[in-house]
């Protein structure tokens, strides 16, 4: 995809300014929350701003107290690292410099809002002058140009985006028309309210709401005045060709001001309701797994008050349940091969994304691009872990067993034993076994498993899968599967006890193979339903299905690795050759 170009840059010949990535080895919750802390080096210092009188509030409610009279300086900090010309306020149109950045800073510290940036200054207000002007010139002339510029930007939007939400919005999202009024009101009065934020992005509309948070599509106004190297399409600048400079209508007249072509990031706004060490958790992970292109990476975050922003790379996708049906075995392998690198990535820091499911893998199917995305719920491995059995090697169990697992007729009228307590984080459906069990020590196999439900959703083509109320519930639909016996033996891996009087529950349950054909109700013939013993599956799907037994081991110790899983037979076989983005 081609770069965005605005008038002062020049292709070819650009150098890049400072990236905008946050420097987290100095974020702490003190810093998120704390508006006095000033504990930063002159140069790099938090801007400390009282947040009193600003009321913890829902989303849904205005601040009594966030917007600001004209003229007042930008009290929100980006967590972005600005160009040269922005840190030292250097006006790109008459030469000017600001050099007093020292008294700019004193003058932002007296405002209500507080800093996540720790890498870099803000754009000062001040210095903008006529730059501030051009950037409103710019979304003015964006809007007025919307319409006769649609053909140019449609084709661009194919490769650009990270939102948390499936393929809700149309190619022609940002037409004003197909917004909800409600939407609209919602992302005006959040443009309002948060302070700074117009002059840095304009909302287009909605695209994913969760838990603990609302995303927006955007254009990123600022975008060339930063080193945009997550942008995945950044590496293809030199090998773009600029079409020929449009002259449009500007103040002065018609300018030839060369090609304007917007670029969409997704805002993530995090509900106040979210704990400080949750977000920082999840600030903190995405800045660590930078540097890997099918994990999303984090372009900047910043706060006002009480709300707090990340912001992302919009990355336009396809609704899973629109085509996992359609998949054939290459475009598998593809989806499942991205999956993996993004995993392995992920694993190989020390890190459980503990929510692995179709709706965080952001897969374009058409050109074999997927993205993994929502680390609310991870964690480092490691954490609050504890001592369980399951983690030892076979032989040892033994030494290690209980004196008896058998259930006891009734039970205590006082229980004496203590409550276990494990993260029972995550989506139901695609929780891995030892989950459901509270299993203490929990490492990154659970995101294993998860990656194998999607892989037997796609083969089963039922979506989904596991539809589990509750976890007792989750155990009974994997004993269905499994039988009794394995998830007997599962189950005294962490200690506790499997017992079920359901009849329809069998000792030794069913291959995977036979649960793919009753799914997909295939018979020797194709049509008939008499012969369904003599079905098949081709070779390609059997080895699917060996894939998918590696990653259902119901043992997470002898459950496959992302690292392994890409070595396995059926992902190292060559996929289909996807096409090249559409520019």
């Amino acid at each position: 995809m081609p770069p965005s170009h605005h008038t002062h840059s020049t292709h070819g010949s650009r150098t890049h300014p400072p990236a905008r990535y946050m420097d987290v080895q100095m974020m702490h919750a003190s810093h998120l929350f704390n508006s006095n802390n000033n504990s930063m080096p002159p140069s790099k210092q938090a801007v400390s701003a009282t947040t009193e009188g600003a009321t913890s509030t829902n989303p849904d409610n205005e601040y009594t107290s966030g917007e600001s009279e004209q003229g007042d300086e930008d009290d929100t900090v980006e967590l972005r690292e600005p160009s040269e010309a922005g840190r030292r306020g250097y006006n790109e149109d008459d030469g000017e410099e600001v050099e007093d950045e020292e008294a700019d800073e004193t003058e932002m510290a007296e405002g209500d809002g507080a800093e996540l940036d720790f890498t870099g200054d803000e754009i000062d207000e001040d210095m903008a002058g006529e730059e501030v002007n051009y950037r409103r010139k710019h979304e003015q002339e964006m809007v007025e140009e919307e319409a006769s510029d649609q053909e140019d930007i449609e084709g661009e939007e194919d490769a650009q985006s990270i939102s948390s939400n499936a393929s809700s919005e149309e190619e022609n999202s940002d037409d004003p028309d197909r917004i909800d009024p409600a939407i609209s009101e919602e992302m005006e009065r959040f443009a309002h309210t948060f302070k700074g934020f117009e002059k840095r992005y304009r909302l287009v509309n909605k695209i994913g709401e969760g838990t603990f948070s609302s995303v927006y599509k955007a254009e990123d106004l600022l975008y060339d005045h930063y080193d945009n190297s997550w942008d995945i399409d950044y590496k293809d600048e030199a090998r773009w060709a600029a079409p020929p400079s449009k002259k449009r209508r500007t103040g002065h007249g018609n300018h030839d001001i060369g090609p304007v072509r917007p670029k969409y990031v997704a805002i993530k706004k995090i509900y106040v309701t979210s704990s400080p060490t949750r977000i920082q958790n999840e600030l903190e992970l995405l800045h660590d797994l930078s540097g890997c292109d099918s994990v999303v990476p984090l372009i900047t975050a910043f706060r006002y008050q009480d709300q707090v922003v990340a912001v992302l790379p919009y990355f336009k996708h396809v609704d899973f349940r629109e085509y996992f049906r359609e998949l054939t075995i290459p475009h598998i392998r593809s989806y499942f091969k991205s999956l993996f690198r993004a995993l392995a990535h992920v694993h190989d820091n020390g890190i459980i994304h503990r929510d692995i499911k179709p709706t965080n893998f952001l897969y374009d199917y058409r050109y074999g691009r997927g993205v993994l995305v929502d680390f609310g719920l991870a964690e480092r491995e490691g954490t609050d872990s504890q001592y369980c059995m399951c983690q030892h090697s076979t032989t040892d169990r033994k030494d290690h067993r209980p004196p008896t697992l058998a259930p006891s007729a009734g039970y205590p009228k006082h229980e004496t034993r203590p409550s276990r307590r494990a993260n029972r984080a995550g989506t139901r459906g695609f929780r891995a076994p030892e989950v459901l069990f509270k299993c203490t020590n929990q490492t990154t196999k659970i995101d294993i498993w998860s990656a194998g439900v999607i892989l037997l959703t796609i083969l089963s083509r039922r979506f989904p899968f596991f539809n589990s109320s509750d976890d007792v519930d989750a155990m009974i639909e994997i004993a269905t599967i499994f039988g009794k016996q394995r998830m007997k033996q599962c189950a005294a891996l962490h200690g506790c006890v499997f017992e079920s009087t359901i009849p329809t529950i069998g000792e030794r349950g069913f291959t995977l193979e036979k649960i793919v054909l009753w799914a997909t109700n295939r018979t020797a013939t194709g049509s008939s339903k008499d012969n369904k013993d003599d079905a098949k599956l081709d070779q390609d799907e059997a080895l699917a299905i060996k894939f998918l037994q590696r990653c259902f081991e119901l043992d997470p110790v002898k459950r496959t690795s992302a690292v392994e899983a890409l070595q396995h037979e059926f992902l190292a076989s060559p996929d289909w050759e996807s096409p090249e983005p559409e520019h």
